[in-house]
């Protein structure tokens, strides 16, 4: 069930499996972000790898 559907009911254990959904999903999702914004900048100042040659 999605909380869209007339169904969802807001007891404590859907509030804390959503909490729980969305805390990993935003931690997951700023160290992405993170990961990709460092690549963007170390690509533009030149500093990628040259497998030493």
């Amino acid at each position: 069930m999605l909380p869209f559907s007339f169904e969802w009911i807001w007891d404590l254990t859907h509030m804390v499996f959503m909490g729980g959904l969305w805390y990993a999903l935003t931690i997951i999702g700023l160290g992405m972000t993170y990961c990709i914004i460092k690549a963007a900048v170390d690509t533009c100042k030149g500093k990628g790898g040259h497998c030493g040659h």
